[in-house]
């Protein structure tokens, strides 16, 4: 695997290249990207990375595995490419940015703008085989992104983390809640959304707090 990584988050990151972990986990994806159908596409697994450096992080969403359909992932958590049919969990997450701001639910399920104005949008597991959910989970991708959650937290202050469901929430125990916010929930997935998802109004709350510390509000 060829890991062409932002510069700001490969200057965070470049010592885990060279862990046992991560060696094993470039043989494990780069055979299975020979051998069966994987998303997303190989120039995309870093994407969240790139399309939000180190630098610019402002809010972490975390989520799990990217999207196992055809077409859908693109290396962003909750996001498929324009033209895409939004899935539940994203149309779940429109509709309380729609009763918390006030905003209409877009038409896209596209969240590269979001990316671009910080929201680092992390699945723990990076790649999957198609069609099917958790084929790449403990394989050493894990490791690799509590990597990148544990320098956020060291070495920025005044982040949101945005906690949804039991995996991320465990997933997040690494994270200084001293000098950050947490913001815990529910998982957006029609399974859970109705648990305590629906009515946590996390982006007021976490546009609050971004402006409370002189940083820009997100236009979700």
């Amino acid at each position: 695997m060829d890991v062409k990584l932002e510069p700001s988050w490969k200057s965070h990151l470049e010592a885990e290249f060279t862990k046992p972990y991560f060696t094993k986990l470039t043989n494990f994806v780069k055979d299975e990207y020979a051998n069966h159908t994987i998303y997303p596409a190989g120039n995309k697994i870093f994407y969240a990375f790139e399309a939000t450096p180190f630098d610019k992080v402002e809010v972490v969403l975390l989520g799990q595995d990217p999207y196992h359909g055809a077409g859908q992932a693109h290396g962003l958590s909750f996001s498929v490419n324009d033209g895409v049919t939004t899935p539940p969990s994203l149309h779940n997450i429109y509709k309380e940015i729609r009763d918390d701001l006030g905003k209409p639910i877009p038409k896209s399920g596209n969240l590269t703008r979001w990316a671009e104005q910080g929201v680092l949008l992390l699945n723990a597991t990076l790649t999957v085989r198609a069609n099917t959910a958790g084929s790449h989970q403990k394989k050493g991708w894990e490791e690799f992104t509590d990597a990148a959650i544990k320098a956020l937290s060291d070495q920025k202050e005044n982040l949101v983390f945005l906690l949804w469901g039991a995996y991320a929430q465990k997933k997040g125990a690494i994270i200084d809640a001293s000098k950050h916010l947490v913001l815990k929930a529910a998982h957006p997935s029609p399974f859970a959304a109705d648990k305590g998802f629906f009515g946590c109004k996390h982006f007021s709350q976490a546009n609050a707090y971004l402006k409370e510390h002189g940083k820009k509000e997100i236009d979700w």
